[in-house]
């Protein structure tokens, strides 16, 4: 049996268990904590970024992938010395440990990007500005930030002085989109690789509050961008697992890459209910060296909204009552304001109206928004 180690004990992990039982893969997890939402399948508690403990959890594993993307590149590469393959890999990986280095590899690959520079405090502030096309624009840590943190849309040098500080910073231009799609895709070792039809997501407070599948209105070229776009990423950095790619889409219906994320991703959760094959059974596919699974939808849309903050105790019940067709994935975390506690996905043939149903049921369970 393939025994597939996940680093990071999170909903992800959780949601990886039930593809890895149908695939009859021996998946074990490397948890930061007892009481994590995977730890049905946890064989290990410990400290990710400990170099001793990451080997030590890799060494009876046939291939190492993760939950989250926070592991020191120097922990992944010790991993991979020892011989134990790490889907993505630690060169992969480096892409999203730092967006400096993101830019400047899809930069290297040719892909559509906002125009972006990068400033410190010894910076030509007039020059950087004229190379994002002038205030307002986007300033984004380069390390650390996710779910709208790091990242601020400013109108005055004052607004980013105390990040300035900390030293550089990625400056970006802010891009007049029209909407925020991703784009969802797998790949295997040997190159093999498949794509899910462009997801719409819409954010509130710079999180991803509900994605729509397929994105409404998709027209030909579109799907061609998104296809030709999302290949040509995954086969330049050679990702191997999952690949989500988010974009901007212009008036112009063109599409810029905004955010890279190599692991299965919230937009994709919507594809647990609605395609042949999930993003959890793809990945679990992808990094085993799997023939990767038809990614054809069963219904014609479907619709994710993500719950925050808590769920109310057996309130499930009622939300059935209201919507006995919905989905609903409870992460197992403890309440805490703003914390993305789980999601529905509600599918059938009309998007707004399943939007409507998820919401009756986010508004039934959720402890807050």
């Amino acid at each position: 049996m393939t025994k597939i180690g996940v680093v990071g004990g999170g909903q992800l992990a959780r949601m990886m268990i039930p593809a890895a039982i149908n695939l009859g893969i021996d998946l074990q997890v490397f948890a930061e904590a007892e009481q994590s939402p995977a730890s049905m399948a946890t064989t290990l508690v410990g400290d990710f970024r400990d170099t001793s403990e990451v080997v030590n959890f890799s060494q009876n594993l046939d291939v190492l992938t993760f939950d989250h993307e926070h592991v020191p590149t120097e922990v992944l590469r010790e991993v991979e010395n020892t011989g134990v393959p790490v889907f993505p890999s630690a060169d992969a990986l480096t892409l999203t440990h730092n967006k400096i280095v993101m830019r400047e590899r899809l930069e290297e690959l040719g892909a559509p990007q906002p125009r972006w520079t990068v400033i410190s405090e010894q910076t030509d502030r007039e020059s950087a500005l004229a190379e994002v096309g002038g205030f307002p624009c986007v300033a984004k840590k380069p390390v650390g930030g996710y779910d709208g943190k790091g990242v601020r849309v400013v109108e005055s040098w004052s607004e980013i002085e105390d990040w300035l500080a900390e030293g550089s910073l990625l400056l970006e231009e802010k891009v007049p989109f029209t909407r925020e799609l991703a784009l969802l895709s797998a790949r295997r070792p040997g190159g093999e690789w498949l794509s899910w039809t462009p997801v719409e997501t819409r954010q509130k407070n710079g999180v991803c509050s509900e994605v729509i599948a397929p994105a409404p209105d998709l027209d030909p070229s579109t799907i061609s961008q998104s296809t030709e776009l999302a290949g040509a990423i995954a086969e330049g950095i050679g990702i191997v697992g999952v690949l989500a790619v988010e974009v901007f889409q212009l008036p112009d219906g063109s599409l810029v890459v905004n955010e890279l994320a190599m692991r299965p991703h919230n937009s994709g959760h919507v594809f647990t209910e609605l395609s042949q094959t999930s993003q959890f059974e793809q990945h679990l596919r992808a990094v085993a060296d799997l023939p990767l699974g038809a990614t054809d939808l069963l219904q014609p849309r479907g619709v994710m909204v993500n719950l925050f903050g808590g769920i109310k105790t057996d309130s499930k019940a009622r939300a059935w009552t209201l919507a006995p067709e919905a989905k609903i994935h409870d992460y197992g975390k403890s309440p805490r304001p703003g914390r993305k506690v789980g999601h529905v996905v509600v599918v059938g043939a009309d998007a707004e109206s399943l939007l409507a149903r998820a919401e009756e049921v986010r508004q039934a369970i959720s402890a807050s928004s």
